[in-house]
């Protein structure tokens, strides 16, 4: 199979990609490409029978594997026996080397979400995972402050991007790579005996996973990267994020899939968010108020945590708790409100049976540990704590309608803004992005533009008086780009045009794209220099 190196090739990106690191990405691709693609169909089809009324269920065919109660997955490897606290965030070099230092027990190290996905930053981030392997991350920045790793850093967990994502950075014979694979066989390629040689492994994170399906597709990747790479079965280790609805009746079977590979769940609370308005948005009984409303303690995000916590420890399986958005302020009286919220968060997490949760800062580090700590104690996890108490139904999972409260106009100028002010800094290479004390990534910008557009097919009334009209949103949506735009030369002001017609695009139209992402990244962020390098 021809390959060709389209993005271009800058300092040091040769130690990336290297000839063989590149036939491994060839082979990775030769080999399952063509189910990937398969299953994406099977996503639309599922899409389209849900447009039609159908709601999901627990699957009659896998019954067998919900009711054996004999099959557990294996046992923690080392670095993720205590995951108390996990810091997430992109690969850039200065969060390489504060999440290390953050004091948490994990990194994850983010190329999906938190990463907005341009060649430089992809390349760079597994140069940086290289380096801080190494220890030859340490730095000095522009303003002269020194960042240097400490002497105990974070276990490493590396989230590729989704199966629905290329990178068109390398094309096989004349299409582009599944970002997944590229992702994956990078890090694997170059990490693996790094992270064994000290005692750890190659950890990864799965995202968006929509069923048991793409489960065994990864299974079956990790098996042949194994092979390839002359590794012991079982050394890659992987959490897989519970973050579509449909992944949420096939927890077990996901578990099943990756038993001999599998690290445990994590709850996706954002992307799970943006799954129901994706799959239902177009039913009234579907309708969500305005996302600050939309908590974990609402039913149907209830009956979703209760059920991961239920699943994993029946299974033996890691529970991981949700995100903590919260970036901490200057302003002493909103730091203590929103530090409030968070260890309500926490205790509310370590009360129901998690064995650890996420943060998004440093500043939430602390907070999440003593939470946790408050329950564990010194216990690493809590995974014998059974939750047999838990009985979780489908139309629990389903049980969107019983979410109170309303739809304000200020809902739903937060998710204009924050969709714009989102994409804008996504096309400037940030994917994640502080927003009025909160660290917006993908997901919450997908929330927030699906909440748009599903107020305005159904002309949702407001509180107040009113409702969501096309005309209303495009005016608040003029508002808010001149807002963003006062004061900044032109190539900042074309770049903000351009993200507000991506989210009229993706927020205003007659149908709803599954994803901003792929549209925009194939239109603006994708490499386009012709060729670079044949093999």
């Amino acid at each position: 199979m021809r390959h060709q190196i389209i993005g271009p090739i800058t300092e040091r990106f040769d130690e990336v990609l290297t000839p063989g690191a590149l036939e491994f990405l060839v082979a990775l691709d030769s080999e399952f490409a063509a189910r990937r693609v398969a299953l994406l169909d099977t996503r639309r089809a599922r899409r389209d029978r849900y447009a039609t009324g159908q709601l999901p269920d627990f699957l009659p065919e896998t019954a067998a594997i919900r009711a054996d109660p004999t099959w557990r997955v294996a046992p923690p490897a080392p670095g993720l026996l205590d995951r108390r606290v996990e810091i997430t965030g992109p690969t850039d070099r200065k969060m390489t080397v504060n999440a290390l230092n953050s004091g948490a027990q994990v990194w994850l190290a983010d190329f999906e979400d938190a990463t907005a996905p341009t060649w430089h930053n992809v390349i760079s981030g597994q140069l940086n995972l290289i380096d801080a392997l190494d220890r030859r991350i340490d730095f000095t920045d522009a303003r002269g402050k020194r960042y240097a790793l400490g002497d105990d850093p974070a276990t490493i967990v590396v989230r590729p991007r989704g199966w629905h994502l290329v990178e068109k950075g390398v094309v096989v014979d004349g299409r582009p790579i599944s970002a997944s694979l590229f992702d994956f066989g990078l890090y694997l390629f170059h990490c693996a005996r790094r992270q064994l040689d000290i005692g750890a492994g190659p950890y990864f994170y799965l995202p968006k996973l929509e069923g048991h399906r793409e489960a065994r597709l990864w299974n079956d990747v990790f098996v042949f990267a194994q092979r390839y790479l002359d590794l012991p079965q079982g050394t890659i280790r992987a959490t897989t994020l519970i973050e579509t609805i449909t992944a949420a009746f096939e927890m077990e079977e996901i578990l099943y899939e990756l038993r001999e590979h599998s690290a445990g769940l994590n709850a996706g609370r954002w992307d799970y968010i943006f799954s129901i308005i994706k799959n239902f948005g177009q039913w009234p009984d579907f309708v969500l108020p305005d996302r600050s409303e939309v908590t974990m303690t609402v039913p149907f995000m209830r009956a979703y945590t209760e059920l991961l916590v239920a699943t994993c420890h029946r299974r033996g399986a890691h529970a991981i708790g949700g995100m903590a958005a919260v970036i901490p302020s200057r302003d002493a009286e909103v730091n203590e409100t929103a530090l409030r919220r968070v260890r309500a968060d926490k205790r509310r997490e370590a009360g129901d049976g998690f064995d650890g949760s996420w943060v998004a800062h440093p500043g939430l580090v602390d907070t999440c540990r003593e939470e946790f700590d408050a329950v564990l104690g010194d216990r690493p996890n809590q995974l014998d704590r059974l939750r047999d108490d838990v009985d979780v139904t489908a139309t629990d999972l389903l049980a969107v309608d019983k979410t109170p409260g309303q739809v304000t106009a200020a809902g739903l100028r937060s998710d204009i803004a924050v969709a714009l002010r989102y994409v804008d800094a996504w096309l400037a290479g940030t994917g994640a992005v502080a927003l009025w004390n909160l660290m917006e990534d993908a997901a919450t910008a997908e929330i927030a533009r699906c909440q748009v557009w599903q107020w305005l097919h159904h002309r949702t009334p407001l509180a107040g008086g009113g409702c969501v009209t096309e005309d209303l949103v495009r005016s608040i949506l003029a508002e808010e780009l001149a807002a963003l735009t006062a004061g900044r030369d032109d190539a900042d002001r074309e770049r903000a045009g351009q993200a507000a017609r991506i989210v009229e695009d993706t927020a205003l139209g007659e149908d709803l794209p599954a994803f901003f992402t792929t549209g925009a990244y194939a239109r603006h962020l994708a490499p386009r220099a012709q060729v670079a390098t044949v093999g």
